[in-house]
């Protein structure tokens, strides 16, 4: 917790509300949300019939503390205040004169309905009754209960005391009442609540877990490897952990369980639990905690990934390729541009041609102000500079393209502009020279045979802004030669760039995670289940999202994002990808985000 939001540890807790709070289940979560409560000045007490995982959280707690004090963050004084409000038992008759109690078992619906019935029999009337499911039916825990009215689900994120977000979920028995009390306890710890309703996952973890079950399934394909996948998902869109390593950490079987709980409510096989989450749960291979999930670690609960059968090794890398001095950059947007900036600040000869002279020196002009801002932000020094755009010609005709070794085309992304493109290429290009294409949606294969050399051609999609953005994705067709895609990966180092291998398929590998996740975030709105606001707090706040889904969307633009759902649906064949009715009103009004001042949200015009 930010030592901005700590409550005042000098209030006395009886002038609190919900002033003592029952935290049964004390394992990592539950710990944790009883650090978050005690330090917040409430009397917490803590219940496990496992006497060691008692002593395990009161050990925690003594840890997490210490560490504040050290840091200067609270007194010795205010420690020992915190450790005196947490005490542990064994018996759920502890929870006698809670005024709210907080489950936290593990995800059996079975487990959590006795401990409500064990609640039932020993707390107050008035005492709320939490659970801190995240997959199963609040609505049935408190149709089971005795007093259904004081029954609500409270979801932390894990690790508790550092995460904000906080889904308080409400049944439709749930009393308004509770859920203002423990929305209220929420503001006072720190916390950012939002109110949800009751289906399996809620905000968070209902778009989380199938973004991270369709990352299981494309690497149960072998489409990409596991270290690609997630490095594409943490440098292309900025994630602090990729799909798998995530998956590792929350633990296979868990998510596993959520995903069947969110696929028994929506039926969308894009909640279907991949098999190998099912396999490798069954085995044991849970993630961390087990020492071997999608990783290996060097100890279960260490998060220190060591090198298994599957890891890359230097014996896999491969040739050198082909020899690359000369890059042609076609076009003259704000891409052609950007990649012309990064080839020739890694001391490539550049020629960037445009359908005319005036074109391309206009995007001559846009590199030297890119650069110009570099020097006087001190990444790059004036002579770099000046000798960066030295090594850039600007041409109006694809001619000059005649001695590149590497031609790579950053036009419209419209297939039949790209295949004309190619085809003029073909012609003007020298045998061996590589033919690439940074198209994000389109097949790489068409654009491949509309040229007699389709083994020369491959995929190599940057992303935007590409001086800044580190991924590249490295897309091989089944006709793409090997030293082809060789060459192309010794290039993405030269110009410090990270590659990622993956097949010629819709949305590669982040579009394919990353717009399916967006589209089932407008079907919430669609579906009233949240607001825009909720959503995009929830994933920043919970996910550690840099952006929310309706900020990305209109950063994107509506009418791209459309686009690409169109292929991954035409692709995939799936229902669940079928673009969202609203996103297609929207863009057939014109709304498309920020470019036109209006999207999922309005914008000051420029």
């Amino acid at each position: 917790m930010d030592p901005q939001s700590t409550p005042d540890l000098s209030t006395p807790a009886s002038s609190l509300p919900l002033s003592t709070v029952a935290v049964v289940g004390l394992g990592t979560m539950g710990t944790g949300i009883a650090e978050v409560l005690a330090r917040a000045g409430r009397e917490v007490i803590g219940i496990d019939t496992d006497e060691a995982a008692a002593r395990q959280a009161v050990a925690t707690l003594e840890g997490t503390t210490a560490r504040a004090v050290a840091r200067e963050r609270i007194t010795e004084r205010e420690r020992q205040d915190i450790l005196a409000r947490f005490r542990t038992f064994t018996d759920l008759q502890a929870a006698a004169d809670a005024d709210l109690v907080i489950e936290v078992v593990p995800e059996d619906y079975e487990l959590k309905r006795q401990v409500f019935a064990g609640l039932d029999a020993v707390v107050r009337p008035d005492t709320i009754l939490a659970t801190g499911t995240n997959a199963l039916s609040v609505t049935r825990l408190a149709a089971d209960s005795q007093r259904p009215e004081r029954v609500l689900g409270v979801h932390f994120f894990n690790p508790a005391p550092a995460m904000k977000l906080v889904e308080v979920v409400s049944s439709v028995l749930t009393a308004p009442t509770a859920v203002a009390a423990v929305t209220a306890l929420a503001h006072d710890l720190g916390k950012d609540p939002i109110a949800v309703g009751d289906r399996p996952g809620f905000v968070a973890d209902g778009l989380l877990f199938g973004y991270l079950n369709q990352a299981a399934a494309m690497y149960e394909a072998r489409y990409a490897t596991r270290e690609d996948i997630d490095a594409a998902m943490r440098l292309g869109c900025g994630l602090p952990m990729g799909p798998l390593a995530l998956l590792d950490l929350i633990g296979v079987d868990t998510a596993r369980t959520v995903l069947e709980a969110m696929y028994a409510d929506s039926r969308d096989r894009l909640h279907a639990p991949a098999p190998v989450l099912g396999q490798l749960a069954e085995a044991g291979l849970t993630g961390r905690k087990a020492g071997r999930g999608f990783y290996t670690y060097e100890a279960p609960g260490s998060a220190t990934v060591v090198p298994d059968a599957e890891s890359p090794s230097s014996a896999d890398e491969q040739s050198a390729g082909r020899t690359v001095s000369s890059v042609g950059v076609a076009g003259s947007g704000t891409m052609a541009s950007g990649i012309a900036e990064v080839f020739a600040k890694a001391g490539f000869k550049v020629v960037l041609a445009a359908r005319s002279l005036e074109k391309a020196e206009t995007a001559k002009a846009r590199i030297a102000k890119s650069l110009g801002r570099s020097v006087d932000k001190g990444r790059m020094s004036a002579g770099a500079r000046d000798t960066a755009l030295a090594s850039i010609t600007p041409a109006g005709s694809l001619d000059a393209f005649a001695d590149v070794d590497l031609a790579v085309e950053a036009v419209a992304e419209d297939l039949a502009v790209k295949q004309e493109l190619f085809q003029a290429l073909d012609k003007v290009c020298k045998p061996g020279a590589v033919l690439a294409t940074t198209t994000s949606s389109l097949p790489v294969v068409a654009c491949a045979r509309a040229t007699s050399r389709p083994e020369d051609v491959i995929g190599m999609h940057f992303f935007n802004p590409a001086p800044a953005m580190k991924l590249v994705e490295v897309v091989r067709t089944v006709l793409t030669a090997d030293d082809v895609q060789a060459t192309v990966r010794a290039v993405c180092a030269k110009v410090r760039k990270h590659p990622v291998d993956c097949g010629d398929r819709a949305g590669f590998i982040v579009n394919a995670l990353l717009f399916p996740y967006l589209n089932n975030a407008i079907k919430m709105v669609e579906e009233h289940y949240a607001s825009l606001d909720d959503i995009d707090a929830a994933m920043k706040l919970g996910g550690g999202y840099p952006m929310g889904p309706f900020e990305l969307l209109d950063v994107v633009g509506l009418d791209v994002s459309l686009a690409i759902e169109k292929v991954l649906h035409a692709e995939f064949r799936d229902p669940g990808l079928a673009p969202s009715p609203l996103l297609e009103h929207l863009v057939a009004a014109g709304c498309l985000g920020r470019k036109t001042g209006r999207g999922f949200r309005e914008y000051a015009r420029r």
